[in-house]
């Protein structure tokens, strides 16, 4: 029985990607896996004797390639996204409230938690949200493009995630400060951006931020709407 994540990292892009196992120990899905790492991941899910259910996206990524159109292909695995990110080759189409189910009885709940981009969602797990670039540990992600909105992710953050139980782990898509998991409870107390902020006062702070254009995202984004694969492929 393995109810603990796998977590496992991509220095250059600084992406988590998570394997969640079932209670059976016979079926998996991963999260967020990122191109270059996919012959890891596969090799992973192939020591413990899985079947990969599904790959599952929390939005289009700008700062890296994902790898799930290649494990799709390898692993017979179906590949669920949300819905609002224009992922069109996915066989799944994810809405809020959608539950997924792999194993003997796992269940996935998938929340829309929009604001980084117009159609992201977290999933909710056995006491693990995994909430992409919505929620950071002590931060959030940009709202600067991709549909973004600061108003959103405000409402996404405070007025869904942090609904959740204190005691709720929650597990980010990127992390730049060697950290790797926190509470719900301790990101509603402490969060730099979102603690004892106002929606006003949050949208401000995002609005000065200034970030430059991702380096990747002219490539990345329309790489991630066809699962990562070519076009045409």
């Amino acid at each position: 029985m393995n109810l603990n994540p796998i977590q496992l990292f991509d220095v250059e892009s600084s992406t988590f990607t998570y394997i969640l196992v079932a209670d059976d120990d016979k079926s998996a899905v991963i999260i967020d896996p990122v191109e270059r790492h996919w012959a890891r991941d596969l090799a992973h899910i192939e020591r413990l004797d899985l079947k990969l259910a599904y790959v599952l996206e929390t939005h289009a990524h700008a700062d890296h390639v994902t790898s799930a159109g290649r494990l799709r292909e390898v692993t017979g695995a179906q590949a669920a996204v949300p819905s609002g990110c224009g992922i069109t080759p996915a066989e799944v189409q994810l809405n809020d409230g959608d539950v997924i189910r792999f194993g003997a009885g796992e269940r996935i709940e998938v929340l829309h938690t929009p604001g980084h981009t117009g159609g992201s969602v977290s999933y909710l797990w056995r006491g693990n949200v995994f909430t992409g670039d919505t929620l950071l540990i002590d931060g959030c992600g940009r709202t600067d493009f991709q549909s973004g909105s600061s108003t959103a992710l405000y409402d996404s953050v405070v007025g869904k995630l942090f609904t959740l139980p204190d005691a709720t782990r929650m597990w980010p898509g990127h992390d730049y400060k060697g950290q790797s998991v926190s509470t719900i409870g301790w990101e509603k107390d402490h969060n730099a951006r979102l603690a004892n902020r106002s929606k006003e006062e949050f949208s401000a702070l995002m609005a000065s931020l200034n970030l430059p254009k991702p380096k990747l995202i002219d490539i990345a984004v329309p790489a991630n709407q066809n699962l990562g694969l070519p076009h045409g492929a």
